[in-house]
């Protein structure tokens, strides 16, 4: 009998046009309308083009918006992690866009974050779009250093950290999509821009949760408003377990995440290098730090240290984790488990009505939540057991031969990317592991051995 040979499978295919109002989708294309699918608030909009005018940066926003478009509207498949998106755009110059030096740019910074193929074909705008009308709210120009700000706790607490030294040159920008952002201006004494624009879905539903593009989102708002208020550097506030973590023990089959991490961020400099003629520095002040020992510093050492406790963590939406029509973080995500065993590693503590899952040291996942939650689902539980094997798995790994080669080989890579000797870089991944493994080993015992956490991280090892 002849062998037979099966084809790989075929990656998931979406063919987009984004188009102006007026311009049809061609023919077995999904349609993203500018003014509908992409939305672009006109006071949000003013509030970020606060210096002169350029299609430019407009166009590079767009395109923000239109990778999030086609990320979340095609599914991946079950057991293939990569898809493929053509996707035609308009822009104000094609030539410009299409040229060697940019796409090249803009498509290697994609495919890395991504993992997926992307192809984008630019053709010209019928009509330019109109500048905002002139906004009262400016940000200021000048400002060395940029910092993304948004309610969560390593970005509140790196924000605190870095003004001791940097004051009035450190230019906090939100990262959040609303408006209402601003009312953060009184509080902080500096200025916020919010997303300028909201992505909806078209004629199919969005399918796909892995959001790997939102970390080409948040750069590419963090890049821009540097160039435009003349800043040099911009700062991450991930610590290591954020920056690192997500690419040194990857989920299951998925693609190594790498939405905060160095290696993506060297590929955005080099795409706003291509395409404005300007090179901002993203540094990651606190990436050799694990986030206990980031919160512990903020509280240590700053004014405002108290500010953790009004922090958020959590990726779920409120729709999923209220009780009692009050919106809780649900306590069992691999965010709110890494916050939590920081908070322990920091020697602080936190409410009983902060997470839904109230109790950790239960002896079951069901009786762990608040009594007054029922939306118990399979999915949380699986969010749940992804979580504590992450944070397990990231303890384990200097401990396995397999662990050391991927350590080996982001020793190499990073003391590349932060010009650093490599036997440095491996010294400082060390410490970062070590005290990884201390906090987690010393949270887990917290909970004691009859925890549904230690059952399922006694599993994993």
């Amino acid at each position: 009998m002849d062998a037979v040979i099966e084809s790989a499978p075929r990656a998931p295919h979406l063919r987009v046009d984004v188009h102006e109002p007026g311009v049809r989708a061609r023919s077995r294309r999904l349609s993203c309308k500018i003014g509908e699918q992409v939305d672009f608030d006109t006071q949000a909009l003013a509030s970020y083009c606060f210096a002169q005018w350029e299609p430019l940066v407009f166009d590079a926003l767009l395109i923000a918006a239109a990778v999030e478009f086609c990320d979340r509207s095609q599914k991946r498949a079950m057991h293939q992690w990569a898809r493929r998106f053509e996707v035609r755009l308009p822009v104000h110059d094609p030539h410009h866009w299409g040229s060697a030096a940019v796409s090249k740019a803009l498509l290697a910074a994609l495919v890395f974050l991504t993992g997926d193929d992307w192809q984008i074909e630019f053709v010209e705008r019928h009509k330019a779009q109109p500048p905002p009308m002139q906004s009262t709210f400016v940000l200021p120009t000048g400002s060395h250093t940029i910092i993304p700000f948004s309610e969560g706790m390593d970005s509140r607490a790196v924000a605190g950290l870095e003004a001791r030294s940097l004051g009035p040159s450190l230019l906090r920008v939100r990262l959040g999509s609303k408006m209402s952002d601003l009312a953060c201006l009184s509080r902080y004494g500096q200025a916020f821009a919010s997303v300028p624009y909201t992505v909806q879905a078209g004629a199919q539903n969005f399918a796909e949760s892995s959001a790997r593009s939102r970390g080409f989102k948040f750069a590419t708002i963090s890049g821009l408003t540097a160039y435009l208020a003349k800043a040099e550097r911009i700062i991450i506030s991930e610590s290591g377990q954020g920056a690192l973590g997500s690419a040194l023990v990857p989920v299951g089959q998925a693609y190594e995440d790498y939405r905060n991490h160095p290696l993506f961020t060297d590929r955005m400099e080099t795409y706003f290098e291509a395409l404005l003629n300007y090179r901002p520095r993203f540094e990651f002040p606190r990436l050799w730090y694990t986030k206990g020992e980031t919160l512990k510093a903020f509280v240590n050492d700053c004014p405002d240290g108290a500010a953790w406790a009004n922090t958020w963590s959590c990726w779920q939406s409120a729709r999923q984790v209220s009780v009692g029509g009050h919106k809780r973080q649900c306590g069992i995500c691999a965010a709110c488990l890494l916050r939590r065993q920081s908070v322990h590693a920091a020697g602080l503590s936190e409410g009983t009505k902060v997470y839904v899952w109230e109790d950790l040291t239960a002896e079951s996942f069901a009786k762990g939540a608040a009594k007054g939650f029922t939306r118990q689902t399979s999915a949380l539980r699986e969010y749940a057991i992804a979580g504590v094997l992450h944070l397990d798995h990231l303890a384990a790994l200097r401990a396995t031969s397999a662990g050391q080669v991927v350590l080996q080989l982001c020793a190499f890579q990073l003391s590349r990317s932060r010009q650093l000797a490599e036997t440095e870089v491996a010294q400082k991944l060390e410490r970062l592991l070590t005290q990884h493994e201390l906090e987690w080993r010393t949270f887990m015992q917290s909970l004691g051995a009859n925890s549904f956490i230690a059952d399922w991280a006694a599993d994993a090892r």
